[in-house]
């Protein structure tokens, strides 16, 4: 762990890719290959997905289609050369990255009200989720047959009554996935066990809307979910049927957990005087058996946090690059590289003592589509679930 956390401070701009037009950067996913001609492909304001190259950056491809917003970006599991996109069109769209045909090799529906603002690829690449915006007074866990495109597998309806914004699978169990949605719970259900109600393994309430959600633990045992308000919760959901507390850690804003900061990441300006406005995201560091927090200063500035049972505590901090809120990060443990994206348009690689090849930061672009992009005023309802056998807060 030492050495990782070395590395996290000695991080510096390699390499970072402008925008040629007012273009956020909403998701980023890496490419599961060791070859040198690995993939990253980033998902943009404008409902285009690029392919740049891992090491340089160099745009190697873009793929258009969608005709809402994106929701996301991931790469296939078992078949890496297939990225998977999300959007609001109510459409999965899965492209073949060795072809740069301008057509998806697949396309995944379900019923045309739906709109997808999260979506995620089972590990072992066969099933894809999607989950929904609310149509009336209900919300849906999609799932298809990545095999078929037709080959929809059902769709789950009870356990969430409002937008579904976060979906994943679990990184090592096929069947396992969560889900964490704007009425604040977050559900774990076992996917084998067909019905819905079976399928259910746990529900944590995070007393607010649910904005990202993550494995984390040796074993995958725990979860970590972030709110659009700045909460953060870490529960062991390995033993549900346990006595004992799920709970780890929880702060309704975990800004607060942190002691007052030195200036490396504060702004002069008074309207930006917080070291840590919001948070980006979480990622499991398999190799540091490390739960990554990543967390930023609206001026664009990012802290690298370690989270525990016991906390947050910063481990890293880069005040310059970005001019902007920072959407998404991914680490690459293979070249020890962190890659970031935001509303400035800029796709950043960082790397310890680097020394950046290329043009300086840029003031931050204001994309057409913004008003689209602002977070909604996230409704509060409860569950349609009055089970609480299986409720836990």
């Amino acid at each position: 762990m030492e050495s990782l956390e070395e590395t996290f401070k000695a991080l510096a701009i390699a390499r970072r890719v402008h925008p040629s037009e007012p273009t956020y950067i909403l998701d980023v996913a890496l490419q599961s290959s060791p070859s040198s001609a690995a993939l990253v492909a980033v998902s943009c304001s404008n409902r285009a997905v690029r392919l740049h190259q891992r090491e340089t950056l160099g745009l190697q491809a873009e793929f258009k289609g969608h005709t809402g917003p994106l929701c996301g970006v991931r790469f296939g599991h078992a078949s890496p050369a297939l990225l998977y996109s999300g959007s609001a069109d109510g459409t999965l769209r899965c492209w073949d990255t060795r072809l740069t045909g301008a057509h998806a090799a697949q396309v995944f529906r379900s019923d045309p009200a739906h709109a997808f603002c999260s979506f995620d690829v089972s590990r072992s690449g066969v099933v894809l989720c999607a989950g929904t915006e609310r149509v009336g007074e209900d919300s849906f866990l999609v799932f298809w047959d990545s095999r078929k495109p037709e080959g929809l597998l059902g769709v789950y309806s009870e356990s969430h009554s409002d937008d579904i914004t976060a979906v994943r699978f679990h990184p090592r169990v096929a069947d396992r996935l969560a889900s964490g949605s704007t009425d604040g719970l977050v559900n774990v259900f076992d996917v084998s066990q067909g019905g819905e109600e079976d399928a259910l393994i746990t529900t944590c309430n995070s007393d607010s809307s649910a904005a990202a959600i993550c494995w984390a633990g040796v074993d995958g045992e725990q979860l970590l979910c972030l709110t659009h308000d700045e909460g953060l919760h870490l529960w062991d959901v390995g033993r549900p049927d346990s006595d004992d507390p799920l709970t780890l850690l929880s702060a309704n804003d975990a800004r607060m957990l942190l002691p007052l900061p030195d200036d490396t990441c504060q702004s002069t300006t008074p309207d930006d005087a917080s070291p840590l406005d919001y948070f980006v995201g979480g990622a499991w560091l398999e190799e540091a058996g490390q739960l990554l927090v990543v967390g930023g200063a609206r001026r664009g500035g990012l802290r690298l946090l370690d989270c525990s049972a016991q906390g947050l505590r910063v481990i890293g901090s880069m005040p310059d690059g970005h001019s902007a809120t920072v959407r998404c990060f991914t680490w690459e443990p293979e070249g020890g590289a962190l890659l970031t994206g935001g509303e400035d348009g800029q796709l950043l690689q960082w790397k310890a003592g680097a020394t950046e090849l290329q043009g300086g930061k840029r003031d931050v672009l204001k994309s057409s589509s913004a008003l689209q992009l602002k977070a909604r005023t996230h409704r509060t309802h409860h569950s349609k679930r009055n089970n609480t056998q299986h409720t836990h807060t």
